[in-house]
C-alpha cells in the first residue's frame, strides 16, 4: 500500500480555553487511525474478541509542531516504523497535517499484541499478519528481532 489517510473532523469539544486542539485529542486521532486501518483489514473488535488477540501499547509519543485551530482541515496517516517480522512488536507513526501538507504533529507509538485470554504477550495469528503486511512503511523501515 502506498500511503493511507483519513479525514478528521474537528469538534468544539476537541478545543480548549485557548481555542486551539487539545493535547490528548491528537492521541485520540492516532487511534482511530489505527482501528480504521485494521478495519479495512477485518480485524475489528469482534474478529480481535473471536481470536482473543488486541493490540497493546507500551508508549505513546506526541511532538506538537504547529497549533490546530477551528476551521483547519485535518488529515492524519500512518506509517510502519518497524517491527518485528512476526509483527509481534512494532512501531508506528502518524503525521498530522493541517490545512494540505502542513505538520501540525508526530504522533509516535510502540506496541505489541495481547493474548486476551492468557494475558500475555503473544505472537499475532495470520489475520494480524495480513493487515500489518499490507500497513504503509516508513522510508527508513526495519525489521527488528
Amino acid at each position: 500500500m502506498d500511503g493511507y489517510k483519513i479525514d478528521i473532523q474537528l469538534r468544539w469539544a476537541d478545543l480548549d480555553p485557548n481555542f486551539h486542539l487539545r493535547h490528548s485529542v491528537y492521541y485520540d486521532w492516532g487511534a482511530l487511525c489505527r482501528v480504521d486501518f485494521l478495519d479495512k483489514y477485518d480485524l475489528n473488535a469482534t474478529a480481535m474478541q473471536q481470536l482473543q488477540i488486541g493490540p497493546v501499547l507500551f508508549r505513546e509519543e506526541c511532538v506538537f509542531k504547529k497549533e490546530i485551530r477551528s476551521g483547519d482541515k485535518i488529515t492524519i496517516d500512518l506509517k510502519l516504523l518497524k517491527s518485528r517480522r512476526d509483527y509481534s512488536r512494532w512501531s508506528i507513526q502518524h503525521s498530522i497535517r493541517k490545512n494540505g501538507e502542513t505538520i501540525a504533529a508526530v504522533l509516535t507509538v510502540d506496541g505489541a499484541w495481547i493474548n486476551t485470554a492468557e494475558r500475555k504477550l503473544a505472537v499475532p495469528p495470520a489475520d494480524v499478519e495480513k493487515a500489518f503486511s499490507a500497513m504503509p512503511v516508513d522510508e527508513n523501515f526495519q525489521w527488528t528481532g
